[in-house]
């Protein structure tokens, strides 16, 4: 049998326009007891994804679960990047379960859907088991992500993947939506996302342009 191989996207690859993104439960009290991953590493990822989302215009659904009663409001990094964006907030540990969501979700029309948010074990389990179920592609960004414990984030991350949910990190979902440099009308977008939050890489970028002009187009 012979391959040929040719210069095109794998079908597999996420881009802006084939998936929405779901960013569930970034509150204070939830973040509270989440020691998988330090808080400041977390918001950072949060930032992250939530800046290359409103970058690259992924419709995104924000959801909190007891705002006002409970678990306080989503991190402002967050509701920075969509502002005037309504948070639908919900009773339900699955955000699935959810009626305004679906309702979103179904307005929103993606067979895909990228997910992040606190904690792993429930408030991501439990959406993305209910949309696999439902025939949706999911994709999970594993370190915009956080858990009780390191052990109850590795096995919901286990669980999903065995259910088949494709996980990734929060610089690869920012670099999968840009994935040519030649694209010149996201380029400042990119590289600036990552000078600010994209840790090593973003201060690679800061020094590389600084000390040599460089341009990775």
């Amino acid at each position: 049998m012979t391959v040929k191989a040719s210069p095109a996207p794998g079908a597999k690859l996420l881009s802006p326009s084939d998936h929405a993104l779901i960013m569930i439960d970034f509150q204070s009290q939830m973040a509270f007891a989440t020691h998988s991953i330090d808080a400041v590493t977390l918001r950072n990822n949060a930032s992250l994804v939530a800046q290359a989302a409103a970058g690259f215009k992924v419709p995104t659904i924000l959801t909190t679960v007891a705002e006002k009663s409970f678990s306080g409001p989503m991190f402002s990094e967050i509701a920075e990047a969509f502002p005037g964006q309504a948070m639908l907030d919900r009773t339900s540990m699955n955000t699935w379960e959810d009626a305004a969501v679906i309702e979103e979700v179904n307005r929103i029309g993606k067979p895909r859907i990228v997910m992040a948010g606190l904690w792993t074990s429930v408030c991501i389990v439990g959406p993305a088991l209910s949309a696999l179920d439902q025939g949706f592609e999911v994709y999970i960004i594993a370190d915009a992500c956080g858990d009780v414990s390191a052990e109850a984030h590795s096995r919901a991350m286990e669980r999903m993947v065995q259910a088949g949910a494709r996980p990734m990190t929060s610089l690869q979902y920012l670099l999968e939506l840009q994935r040519d440099w030649a694209r010149g009308e996201t380029y400042e977008l990119t590289t600036g996302i990552a000078k600010k939050v994209g840790g090593a890489y973003g201060l690679g970028i800061t020094y590389a342009k600084s000390m040599f002009g460089a341009h990775e187009g």
